[in-house]
């Protein structure tokens, strides 16, 4: 997996975290992960194809999720939620909206040509993402509101 698909989206999180939550966002040690990787309870699922093909998932836990779009809510003048409701999973969804379009258009200026799927948001727990031949780069981002992995498998066709 080449780095240069990788860290749009690394960027793109932390910047868009940091902006949208008006708080500090610290990168944490990235890993490799090449067997079906399990995931935190609440995943945006944004699928590649072009150039590339696989996926990219904003996977945290309920609670954060939750931290997350309320914090995001409030930041629009809006009720925070104790729940995460339908107004939580839009929120989240957006954000994982919010990152993607930034870091496709990182790449699309790199010179790189592909589409993506609209983000798909799983809930649940003992959920495990299979990344089917495709080494899965994760990228954890802490913040007040608590651990959010940028999980990308990302490979060229060919």
């Amino acid at each position: 997996m080449r780095v240069e698909y990788i860290n749009p989206f690394v960027e793109a999180a932390h910047d868009v975290l940091k902006e949208v939550l008006q708080t500090e966002v610290k990168r944490g040690e990235l890993y490799l992960k090449s067997t079906a990787t399990p995931v935190l309870g609440v995943a945006a699922i944004i699928g590649l194809a072009g150039d590339v093909e696989g996926r990219v998932l904003l996977d945290m836990n309920r609670a954060t999720a939750i931290q997350v779009a309320s914090g995001m809510l409030a930041g629009m003048d809006m009720e925070p939620i104790t729940d995460l409701n339908e107004m939580g999973r839009a929120t989240i969804t957006e954000l994982a909206n919010m990152i993607t379009g930034r870091a496709v258009t990182k790449l699309h200026n790199l010179g790189f040509a592909f589409d993506l799927t609209p983000p798909a948001l799983v809930t649940g727990d003992n959920m495990e993402i299979s990344n089917a031949n495709v080494e899965a780069l994760i990228v954890p981002m802490e913040l007040p509101q608590g651990r959010i992995e940028i999980n990308v498998a990302i490979r060229e066709r060919g």
